[in-house]
This record gives C-alpha cells, sequence and structure tokens, in this order.
C-alpha cells in the first residue's frame, strides 16, 4: 500500500530524532529533567540559606557593636565626670589644708603681740627670753604635730639627701673627717620627706 505524504514526512522526522520506534514514550524521556539540574538546585538552595544566615549574624554583630559603643560613650563621659570632680575636690584640699595650717599659727602670733606688749617697757632681759621661749616651744610642738620634725645633723656622716655643704673645714678630730662639723642652718622634714635641706659644714 502506498504511504501519504504525511506518513512519509513523520518517518523522516522520527529517522532524524533517532526516535524509530520509540514512538510518544521515547520523546518523554529526552524531556524528562536530569540528576545535574536537581543537584544544582539543591546547591543554590543550601547558598541562599548560608546568605541568609550570614545576613542575620551581620545584623546581629552590628547591633552588638552599637550598643557597646553606646557602652563606650556613657563610661567615658562617667569617667570625665569623676576627673574633674577629683581635680575640684583635690584643689579644695589643698586650699582647705592650707588654711588650716595657717588658722593654727594664729594663736602663735597673738602669744608673740602679747609678749612684745608685755615687755616693751621691761628691763628683765630673763623674763623677756623666758617669754620667746615659751612661744617657741608651741611653735616647735604645733610644727610636729603637723609632722614637721628638725634633723639633727651636727656629728652625723654628710648626706647629700639631707645636707647641703656650704663649706668644708678642718675637722676637730680624725673622727669628725667625712661628717658634720657645724649646722649653719637646720633643716626639716615633713612627714618623713625633707622638707627643707640643712645647710652645714664638713669636716675634711
Amino acid at each position: 500500500m502506498k504511504k501519504d505524504k504525511h506518513e512519509e514526512a513523520a518517518e523522516e522526522l522520527r529517522d532524524s530524532l533517532h526516535l524509530e520506534d520509540a514512538g510518544v514514550d521515547g520523546i518523554d524521556t529526552v524531556l524528562e529533567p536530569d540528576d545535574n539540574t536537581e543537584e544544582l538546585e539543591e546547591s543554590l538552595n543550601t547558598e541562599m540559606t548560608e546568605v541568609e544566615k550570614l545576613r542575620e549574624h551581620l545584623e546581629q554583630t552590628q547591633a552588638a557593636l552599637e550598643k557597646e559603643k553606646k557602652e563606650y560613650m556613657f563610661l567615658m563621659a562617667d569617667f570625665d565626670n569623676f576627673r574633674k570632680r577629683v581635680v575640684k575636690e583635690k584643689a579644695e584640699l589643698i586650699k582647705n589644708g592650707a588654711e588650716k595650717v595657717l588658722l593654727g599659727l594664729l594663736p602663735i602670733v597673738d602669744d608673740f603681740e602679747r609678749g612684745l606688749e608685755a615687755t616693751k617697757d621691761a628691763d628683765d632681759a630673763s623674763a623677756v627670753r623666758e617669754g620667746m621661749e615659751l612661744i617657741y616651744n608651741k611653735l616647735v610642738k604645733y610644727l610636729d604635730n603637723n609632722g614637721v620634725k628638725a634633723m639633727d645633723s651636727t656629728g652625723k656622716d654628710f648626706d647629700a639627701d639631707l645636707h647641703e655643704a656650704i663649706a668644708t673645714i678642718p675637722a676637730p678630730s680624725e673622727e669628725l673627717k667625712g661628717k658634720v662639723v657645724d649646722t649653719t642652718q637646720k633643716g626639716y622634714t615633713l612627714n618623713d620627706k625633707v622638707l627643707r635641706h640643712a645647710k652645714v659644714a664638713v669636716g675634711e
């Protein structure tokens, strides 16, 4: 039986696609998705999930950083206020400390004034000296109560940390060589720190 034109065209199409005798099932097999496509989609989904996780982590990190920045700024402000307060309190302490010392000296000034008034017409030198000694002892006691003590230098080994040598003189004896032979001006310490060096003559 002779084939019509339509049948011949269908056969030629099947031959060109290498699908002879495969029919519709062969065409369906070609159009099914392969394993590579599924793996690509799965990999893409996994990467998208990782990106979302990274984005979420970045947002959390930025929020934590912003919080710590604010806390740091508050801390710096508190520290600056504390520093200013300490400076102010220190200045007031120095001022009030000097005020207290000077206030303690006023009774001694009062004693001097009374002594001068009482001895302006006095002929008895011993009475004047006795009054001066009382005032002197009162002043020394006041200084001692505030941590100021006189150095005992004469006869001691010369110490450049305590003494200022203003002269060297022949030592009266062999034992006094390198020692303080005479003190021309007393030295004083304030709470064991040198307040004023003693001016001394050293034996040689």
